[in-house]
């Protein structure tokens, strides 16, 4: 029966998406797995910093760079104020260091045009991007470095841990994420090169950067870049970068559309990367991890209308539906929950999977009707 095969094909796609494919690639990092040639360098750095409106955290986070076990002469920081309406500018021109250096966008252009204005400014071989509310270890930038000892490594990417002192189960369910998507990285970057990379403690070789379009995602279209150059693009595990996760699943939820929305950009924009033909392991892991993934919403989608439709064929169908139901179900009553001050890092980790693929399929549909994104507000931690 063709609705069978629809819901058994959701069903296998899903696996795939979130174990088969985890799975694979940890199994092919075993068998083959491709060093790389780390060494203690220390090349001259640019920290750039790309802010709007970051009063509240701006001073903490260059404070924290100021303060990195790396060569003060060898480092340099441009923040890049985009049109900042609240005391940001103030804030990172009172410091008196001549490491520091403003510029200011006018108009507001987005992230990705603040990181074009401030790159030819940089004067670092090595060029850092961080967050306005990033706080890095005080190792960070010395393990991030020491990969480019290795000729063929040209863009670096750190281990982001969110934190949630409140214990809100978005701070569970986001933290639970980050750790699946850092054993992926760990494993794509043992086999060359990895997939996503963590905008907040990126570095790459200054010559290698292109410049993008004003709508493009920066933490995904620049490592594209890098890879079609022939370089790879590595996890360094021992880069800590601390950020807090955002307490309201409202805001978390705006953010994953909008971070979503140009993904699927930047796809579209990268989509001969798809080509296997090109570079074969590359392009099933783009597939795999990224484009498969943001488009899992569709296969939950199918999974459910099918098993509907096949209710009262058997008790398998009735079984899988209350699980369905039973796993969405718990995704809705974790905000009463946690109300109540009752968590769970499994009820946390649902939900988020479950707001996650919300956000997915909300982005697609804006994505279908041609609508991009190109400034964003603060997250709040």
């Amino acid at each position: 029966m063709p609705i069978q095969i629809i819901l058994i094909f959701s069903l296998i796609s899903i696996f795939y998406i979130y174990f088969g494919y985890p799975i694979l690639i940890h199994a092919l990092s075993l068998i083959k797995e491709k060093y790389i040639n780390k060494k203690n360098i220390q090349p001259t750095v640019t920290i750039i910093i790309a802010a709007y409106n970051e009063a509240e955290s701006i001073k903490e986070t260059v404070t924290n760079k100021l303060k990195l076990n790396y060569p003060h002469d060898k480092i340099e920081i441009i923040v890049v104020s985009d049109e900042s309406t609240d005391e940001t500018d103030n804030i990172v021109t009172a410091y008196c260091d001549s490491r520091i250096r403003l510029i200011r966008q006018t108009p507001r252009a987005g992230k990705t045009s603040a990181l074009n204005l401030a790159v030819p400014f940089a004067q670092g071989e090595i060029i850092v991007f961080s967050d306005a509310n990033s706080h890095y270890d005080s190792q960070a930038l010395r393990h991030l470095v020491a990969n480019f000892a290795d000729p063929e490594v040209g863009y670096v990417t750190g281990k982001m841990i969110y934190t949630n002192s409140d214990g809100t189960m978005v701070g569970d369910g986001c933290s639970a994420y980050m750790k699946y998507e850092n054993f992926l990285r760990q494993a794509e970057s043992k086999t060359g090169s990895i997939v996503g990379v963590d905008g907040g403690i990126d570095a790459m070789r200054k010559d290698l950067y292109q410049r993008m379009n004003p709508d493009q995602l920066p933490d995904f279209v620049q490592p594209l870049m890098v890879v079609t150059r022939g370089y790879r693009v590595v996890y360094e595990p021992k880069a800590l970068l601390k950020e807090a996760s955002l307490k309201s699943s409202h805001d978390e939820y705006r953010m994953r559309v909008r971070v979503a929305l140009r993904a699927f950009w930047a796809i579209s924009d990268m989509k001969h990367l798809l080509s296997f033909s090109l570079n074969p392991l590359f392009s099933w892991q783009l597939w795999s991890h990224k484009l498969l993934r943001y488009l899992c919403f569709i296969f939950l989608l199918s999974a459910f209308c099918s098993n509907i439709i096949l209710l009262g064929c058997g008790w398998s169908y009735t079984f899988l539906f209350v699980l369905q139901c039973s796993f969405y179900g718990a995704a809705l009553i974790t905000s009463t929950l946690e109300s109540s001050g009752k968590t769970s890092v499994l009820l946390g980790f649902i939900r988020y999977f479950t707001l996650l693929n919300l956000a997915c399929a909300q982005a697609f549909v804006k994505f279908l009707r041609r609508q991009k994104q190109v400034t964003w507000t603060p997250r709040k931690g």
